[in-house]
């Protein structure tokens, strides 16, 4: 049975993408710890990170690496977070997000009902930070 994530790739399920090529893709977590906050995902359906082909797994970080470039230059936060928790969805995904503390790490304090605007803002920002960054043939509108 396909992943929720799977079914966003597959765009059965609305998502907000910011990237988007053959192996990977990102798009903003409907339960943000702090604006801005993206989730990377392999195309390929796995459910623990260590199962990925080696070169899925490289490719999915160098994603992680562009986004959190992204947010970094779309959010100017002291630090760019990343978590691999794979609790809540049994599909490989990287949290990737702008922080200014450790307590901004704690997932009992995600937003459960985030205003879509801000969604919309926050996507945006980072599909425009990825385009100054040279990956606009990566970015995704959808």
């Amino acid at each position: 049975m396909a992943t929720v994530f799977t079914k966003i790739i597959e765009r059965e399920f609305p998502g907000r993408f910011v990237w988007r090529d053959d192996d990977a893709v990102a798009f903003l977590s409907i339960n943000p710890l702090t604006k801005g906050h993206v989730l990377v995902v392999p195309v390929m359906e796995v459910d623990h990170w260590i199962d990925l082909p080696a070169g899925t797994w490289a490719h999915v970080n160098e994603v992680v690496r562009a986004v959190g470039q992204a947010v970094q230059r779309a959010f100017s936060p002291a630090r760019v977070g990343t978590v691999i928790a794979g609790f809540e969805v049994p599909h490989v995904h990287v949290h990737v997000f702008p922080t200014e503390a450790m307590a901004d790490f704690d997932f009992r304090n995600a937003a459960a009902d985030p205003d879509p605007d801000e969604l919309d803002d926050a996507a945006e920002r980072i599909r425009r930070a990825l385009v100054e960054l040279g990956h606009g043939d990566m970015v995704s509108e959808v």
